[in-house]
């Protein structure tokens, strides 16, 4: 499944995702920012079962297995910009608010704003279309739920 979903990723010309692959792609971009610091935690792991357990109406268990299908995904996609694409094509813009917020929250989650993971989720907001000023609320709506 992993393979064919790495193969559409790297198509020249890649058709927009199933419902299905294009989660497995979010959550893999979950993993990869939350890995980007060098540092990937318990917290982290929480926070990211938790937003795809929310975001799709996952039981833990089966959050959990998405994750961990997400890291098999990710240590073996050549980059971002792919997973980002697949995102934009499956995501409907209006949507891509909430995809935004939970990158600030795996980003938060450690109670850090890390340089690498502040970098790289600053490159993949305007990939997915979304403007800085757009990303800033999002943060801002993430960090006023934290305190």
């Amino acid at each position: 499944m992993i393979g064919d979903l790495l193969r559409r990723l790297t198509a020249t010309d890649p058709e927009p995702l199933p419902d299905e692959d294009a989660r497995l792609a979010l959550t893999a971009l979950l993993v990869r920012l939350a890995k980007s610091d060098g540092y990937y935690d318990a917290e982290e792991i929480a926070r990211i079962d938790r937003i795809v357990a929310t975001r799709y109406g996952l039981n833990p268990v089966e959050a959990a297995k998405q994750r961990a299908e997400a890291e098999s995904l990710e240590s073996e996609a050549p980059d971002t910009v792919r997973f980002t694409r697949a995102i934009k094509d499956a995501v409907p813009y209006e949507e891509r608010a909430a995809v935004i917020e939970a990158l600030w929250d795996v980003v938060l989650a450690d109670g850090v704003r890390d340089a690498e993971e502040d970098a790289l989720l600053r490159l993949v907001a305007p990939m997915l279309g979304v403007t800085d000023q757009d990303s800033a609320l999002a943060r801002q709506r993430v960090e006023s739920r934290q305190v």
